[in-house]
């Protein structure tokens, strides 16, 4: 048997034991908006009050649900899951009216909900929920310095000049709404950001920064922030993970190569630097004790490896391909919980190097998404809602 057909056949097993779980996980959370997994059992963003932290329905990764029953029904055609996931749609109906708590990451709390929704269904209430959080997030743009505002003043003062790495995650829901309304103008937004992004964030290495501030009114870059890697200058995995994947989305959009170049330079340093246990630390510039994993990290990053290895020339795909399996094989085996003894799929991620202690080594629903698009994308199927 080659490696490729063992890959897949590995893929498929996993697949069904993710299909499994999900089967009465679903069941359970159905009417919740799960972030953090607590003593084995998901919490409930959806009853939490909003507010300057954005815990409640407003909190940044309420599509992740969503985004993971969507993959969920595209896997099994099983309209339960549709069902449910249509739902939380409604819930975030919320966010739209209160507004204030909305910042750059609108691209993750509706482009694995009602953008996944419109593409799978044709619904048209998810696409005008989805066009309708596309210009919130234009609305951010800084036409001079040519990035996307991060955060509000409520969430961080002095912050109108600040961009953060997540935020090439967040303007593929720029290309949809391009893409789909024909209006240009998202896709300049999105594509400017990007190249701002390359020339502010990408360091020679192919390491990333978090955080970049330039002055508003100018454009000027003034300074960057640790944010939560373990340092300054450092490099924080998760947002080494988030550039990879979004440099790979902005070249599938718009087939412009230094996007994808961009992306490998991101995925050698990554692949340089994966520890021979195969498990992820929350920075790779982070000292060895105390040990800090984030294994949503690895989650996020072999999803981007598979798309790159689509990408590039036959001769180039083996080194991505072969680098995501090795994450997910390692993730299955050593920090993935297939039983029912706890609801989550993924253990020991984190929210950040310094972050609260509910935040440190547990399981976070985006660990748990992004380990399913990648499994079912690393077998052969999968659904690419970015």
């Amino acid at each position: 048997m080659t490696e490729e057909k063992q890959v897949c056949r590995w893929a498929e097993e996993t697949a069904r034991k993710i299909c499994g779980k999900m089967a009465w996980v679903r069941e359970r959370n159905a009417e919740k908006l799960p972030y953090l997994a607590v003593r084995g059992s998901y919490d409930d963003r959806r009853r939490e009050k909003t507010g300057p932290g954005n815990r409640g329905p407003e909190w940044w990764t309420n599509g992740f649900w969503a985004g993971l029953l969507w993959q969920m029904y595209h896997e099994t055609g099983e309209a339960c899951y549709a069902e449910t996931a249509r739902r939380t749609e409604i819930w975030l109906d919320e966010c739209f009216q209160e507004y204030y708590g909305l910042h750059h990451d609108v691209g993750f709390m509706w482009l694995p909900s009602a953008v996944a929704d419109y593409r799978l269904t044709g619904d048209k209430e998810a696409r005008r929920r989805g066009m309708h959080a596309a210009s919130l997030l234009a609305a951010r743009f800084n036409p001079v310095g040519r990035f996307l505002r991060a955060w509000n003043e409520n969430e961080m003062k002095n912050s109108s000049g600040v961009a953060i790495i997540d935020c090439m995650m967040n303007i593929p829901l720029l290309y949809w709404a391009a893409k789909e309304s024909g209006d240009v103008r998202f896709l300049h937004i999105a594509t400017q950001h990007a190249d701002t992004v390359m020339r502010h964030f990408v360091r020679p290495d192919g390491s990333v920064e978090h955080i970049v501030e330039f002055d508003p009114v100018t454009g000027e870059k003034l300074r960057t922030y640790k944010g939560q890697g373990y340092a300054e200058g450092s490099s924080w995995t998760r947002g080494q993970a988030w550039a990879l994947y979004g440099f790979v989305l902005s070249y599938l959009h718009t087939g412009k190569t230094e996007y994808r170049d961009t992306a490998k330079r991101i995925a050698h340093y990554f692949m340089a630097n994966i520890p021979e246990s195969g498990l992820i630390p929350v920075d790779f510039r982070q000292p060895p004790d105390p040990v800090r994993e984030d294994s949503s990290a690895a989650c996020i990053a072999a999803c981007g490896l598979l798309e790159l290895a689509r990408c590039v020339p036959e001769t180039e795909q083996a080194a991505y391909s072969r680098a995501a399996a090795g994450l997910l094989k390692t993730l299955a085996e050593k920090r993935a919980d297939f039983s029912r003894a706890g609801e989550e799929l993924i253990q020991k991620c984190a929210g950040a190097y310094d972050c609260r202690e509910e935040e440190k080594e547990c399981s976070l629903i985006y660990g748990d998404y992004f380990f399913t698009e990648a499994v079912f994308k690393l077998k052969g199927g999968g659904f690419l809602l970015w």
